[in-house]
């Protein structure tokens, strides 16, 4: 069954307000991401992108619709220009439009007809498919590589961030006990410096 210009049309304008977002932490949930963008607008639907090619705890995708394309554009300028961050320290997500060809669901353009068939090894395209599965190969090779490069970066940099968080909290309990104490009051007389109590 065909599917009519008006239905197609109506696709279209979903594709158009819809955002792409990926490097997604694995934690972050509907309503967690329905949360982080209500301040571009008002967010329509959630749709995450399931990956079946990998079962780590790996970054995923989503497709964010929005209630125009207005929305959507300035999520995708707004993520462009400063990284933001979905419940994932330190993993800031990515945004782009959304395309036609990344929804499941997407009804088929009116007028197109879509043949498949076997080739035979004495086709003349039989070697055409065989490079195409050949340098798919590659392609899925340097796409695992590149994520395993990505997660170890990721996980240094968290490292970093954790130690960095917790000098600063010595910090902090450092200053907390030197006004607790009243060694800063002293210090304060010593040296004639007024010091609030505040």
């Amino acid at each position: 069954m065909g599917t009519s210009e008006a239905e197609y049309a109506a696709f279209e304008e979903k594709v158009k307000r819809t955002v792409y977002l990926d490097n997604i932490s694995p934690q972050v949930t509907e309503s967690v991401m329905r949360t982080a963008l209500s301040q571009f607008g008002n967010v329509k639907s959630v749709q995450f992108i399931p990956n079946y090619l990998e079962s780590r705890n790996i970054p995923h995708c989503a497709l964010v619709e929005m209630e125009n394309p207005k929305q959507a554009s300035v999520i995708v300028k707004e993520i462009a220009e400063f990284p933001f961050m979905i419940l994932g320290m330190p993993r800031p997500v990515r945004a782009r439009p959304a395309v036609a060809n990344i929804f499941d669901e997407r009804p088929a353009m009116p007028g197109r007809q879509i043949e498949c068939h076997w080739l035979e090894p004495e086709d003349p395209n039989f070697e055409v498919a065989k490079k195409l599965k050949e340098l798919h190969g590659r392609h899925t090779a340097e796409a695992a590589f590149l994520l395993k490069k990505q997660l170890e970066e990721e996980e240094k940099l968290a490292k970093m961030q954790n130690e960095t968080l917790k000098a600063n909290y010595k910090k902090y309990e450092m200053v907390d006990s030197v006004m607790s104490d009243g060694t800063a009051r002293r210090l304060a007389r010593r040296y004639n410096i007024r010091v609030s109590d505040d």
